[in-house]
């Protein structure tokens, strides 16, 4: 077996940062994930089953080695106490099950939070890299290098417009959908080399490490989507998930998630307090160009300099959309855009739309009501009503 996930850091950053909150914080929690494929596969997932039990009986062997530690360590962010609890972790077998339901792949991950959130990025990681190895990899290589090409030269070409106020910069997001390990390093690799000037750094862990790049993240859904399990009022679980992250990062890690019960709600709660504390938000799902109008007009309204803080979008981009993002806002708030599919898995192939997602959390139900439609995930429906009530979310999203 050639092994896909071969150090503990080649995850995303924001696993750390959730991880340790949630440590320090709420250490008790149990919570389940879920793997999920959104979209129709070329061919049944249930027919990796061999190979994905194989890849995490491989990654429960796995350590985190005294060089990646000590590297954890030298983020100002990330706590010595932290560091302490990952230099004995491993990564239980027992608390994930991966089975097929006829030609569909069924993973779930259950047990104490701190031991099974790390699980969603290497297993996204695992299922694309074993279902991509099934294709002509020569044909995909040569089809993505190309592309990459493409999205090098579209970025030569705008070095040429008239600067704005803010310059634009853009990440890697792509550990969870990549076609694989190597071509992930290899395009990460490239980008730093081709356009250092607007290629700022990677979600990837392990990358940012090695190629000497920032590693980018803050927080996901399943952050905040743990609050509402937590036992506080569910109109209250976005305040306290910010209060706790405050409290936790005193200043650093300050770009929050807009859209658990979407961006309205979330500005309900984003008072003056927050607005002043966070550095910024992130866009994930809706109409970008409004989602970003109204995070501008929230500040406005507060009397918060847009020029202080910065706007993230993150949500299905490719290199155009993100210019044109740029070039609508960046004239009036810092701006940072996160490219994740289009760039590690842009090779001429269908990409899966997999993810694993909190879908409980002290046996409670935990929901996420997107801003797009056909990614709001409730196996229960009663508390997926109950929540829409109580945030005024529209029932057809």
């Amino acid at each position: 077996m050639q092994p896909i996930i071969q150090s503990l850091l080649d995850t995303d950053l924001y696993k750390f940062t959730m991880w340790q909150t949630m440590l320090h914080r709420h250490p008790q929690t149990e919570a389940e994930y879920t793997f999920v494929c959104r979209n129709q596969p070329g061919y049944p997932l249930g027919e990796l089953l061999g190979e994905v039990n194989a890849q995490l009986d491989h990654l429960c062997t796995l350590r985190f080695q005294p060089e990646e530690l000590a590297y954890l360590r030298s983020l100002r962010f990330i706590k010595s106490d932290f560091v302490d609890f990952l230099r004995i972790f491993e990564l239980q077998r027992e608390f994930i099950k991966a089975t097929a339901d006829g030609p569909t792949l069924v993973i779930k991950a259950v047990g104490p939070q701190v031991h099974t959130m790390a699980f969603e990025i290497f297993v996204l990681a695992i299922v694309n890299e074993l279902y991509f190895r099934r294709a002509d990899q020569a044909a995909a290589l040569a089809e993505g290098r190309k592309r990459l090409q493409d999205k090098i030269n579209i970025l030569r070409a705008f070095e040429k417009e008239p600067s704005l106020r803010n310059p634009f910069e853009f990440f890697d997001f792509g550990v969870r959908r990549r076609f694989s390990r190597d071509w992930q390093t290899e395009v990460v690799t490239t980008l730093k080399q081709e356009v250092p000037q607007y290629f700022k750094g990677t979600s990837n862990v392990l990358l940012a490490s090695e190629l000497n790049l920032v590693p980018i993240g803050t927080m996901a859904h399943e952050y905040l989507q743990t609050y509402q399990a937590l036992g506080m009022t569910l109109r209250d679980f976005q305040r306290a998930a910010l209060e706790d992250w405050v409290q936790e990062y005193r200043g650093d890690l300050g770009v929050a998630l807009t859209d658990v019960v979407g961006m309205d709600a979330f500005l309900a709660d984003f008072d003056l307090y927050f607005a002043k504390l966070f550095d910024g938000l992130r866009h994930d799902s809706g109409d970008p160009f409004a989602w970003g109008e109204k995070a501008l007009a929230h500040y406005a309204k507060l009397r918060v300099d847009p020029q202080n803080k910065r706007l993230v979008f993150s949500d299905g981009l490719d290199v155009p959309t993100a210019l044109k993002l740029y070039r609508a806002f960046a004239g009036r708030t810092q701006t940072g855009f996160g490219i994740g599919t289009n760039l590690t898995n842009d090779v001429g192939l269908t990409p899966l739309n997999i993810v694993m997602k909190l879908t409980g959390a002290n046996a409670r139900p935990v929901a996420k009501l997107s801003d797009s439609p056909g990614k709001t995930l409730c196996n229960d429906q009663t508390f997926l009503a109950y929540l829409r009530q109580v945030f005024r979310f529209p029932a057809s999203a």
